[in-house]
């Protein structure tokens, strides 16, 4: 956007190259150490758009999931689920790895619900249905305030002045680096646990808005990054959200459309204003990345995928001698 139309973004945080080319070159020499995920050093991050650092966290999940799957194809079930605690115990407790402990945590949720689809859960778990509503009600109460942990700072002093988790900060394993990541690994599975069996919360997430979001959520987590940091910017800075940074460099457009900044913290109607703009776009351009980019591209690697299977009629047929 800077070389072609001389739009820059991302106030303060991102300085663009001089000319087009260098420019370039800069994203593909970032881009190339981005995408090999198995890098131990350098920056975890793409600086053209930060927010995908879960990107190469996410496909060495993957790979975590598929190694697991392979070791442990013909372990009994019990001896397979035994493993996963251990090796979820191992990602959270000896090495910092709880990120990964949420896809293994997954395969376990997934192993649970098998047993319970056949009817094999313990006598001590059915015996417990009729406390399934307020149980489960519980736990998504429980998934929701460790999903809030504070998090703005990872010294764990900082958490334990938070109100509500000075106890709990104490469960901090020392292996955890980013204490937030412990918490929000018991939040995440406690709420993916909940989902299926609160009926009124499912029932949410199958409504058509829900299912659409699912559909176009890739491209909006994408796209949601450079839209905030060019257009967001200078909406926020018109509304009266100005740092000196976005002062500099969007002159003009601070305090044009200034909206009253009252309401409680982190509530305030100036805040929630630029978002009747912000969000019906971002969703406008997650629909078209989507229909133009990711629909495509996954057809793209469907025939791509197609060219590689070996088909018996592309196999040279044996020659048969003559018989004498």
């Amino acid at each position: 956007m800077w070389h072609v139309f001389g739009v820059q973004a991302n106030a303060g945080a991102w300085k663009p190259e001089k000319t087009l080319r260098a420019g370039l070159w800069t994203w593909y020499v970032d881009i190339k150490n981005y995408t090999w995920i198995f890098s131990t050093g350098g920056k975890p991050w793409f600086d053209y758009n930060p927010h995908i650092w879960s990107i190469p966290v996410e496909a060495k999940g993957s790979v975590a999931i598929y190694t697991t799957l392979l070791a442990l194809a013909k372990c009994s079930r019990k001896a397979r689920m035994w493993c996963q605690v251990a090796l979820m115990w191992y990602m959270i407790y000896v090495a910092d790895g709880a990120h990964f402990a949420m896809f293994i945590a997954g395969m376990f949720i997934c192993e649970v619900d098998y047993i319970a689809a056949e009817n094999g859960l313990p006598d001590w778990i059915t015996d417990l249905k009729e406390w399934k509503a307020v149980f489960f009600h519980c736990l998504l109460a429980v998934s929701m305030f460790l999903g809030g942990v504070p998090s703005y700072d990872r010294d764990i002093v900082v958490l334990r002045e938070s109100p509500g988790w000075y106890l709990l900060s104490f469960l901090k394993p020392q292996a955890v680096f980013d204490y937030k990541w412990f918490f929000l690994f018991w939040a995440a599975s406690s709420l993916v646990i909940t989902i299926p069996r609160i009926g009124w919360l499912k029932r949410f997430f199958e409504t058509g808005f829900c299912q659409y979001l699912g559909r176009i959520s890739y491209m909006f987590y994408l796209l949601h990054g450079p839209i905030m940091w060019s257009l967001g910017d200078r909406v926020y800075a018109s509304v009266g959200w100005t740092r000196e940074a976005q002062a500099m460099l969007f002159q003009g457009w601070a305090h044009r459309m200034e909206v009253p900044q009252i309401g409680p913290f982190g509530m305030e109607l100036n805040f929630y204003v630029p978002h009747l703009i912000l969000f019906p776009f971002t969703l406008w351009m997650a629909e078209m990345g989507t229909t133009l980019i990711d629909d495509n591209a996954v057809k793209f690697c469907a025939w791509l995928y197609k060219q590689t299977i070996d088909r018996p009629s592309d196999r040279p047929r044996a020659q048969v001698s003559p018989q004498d």
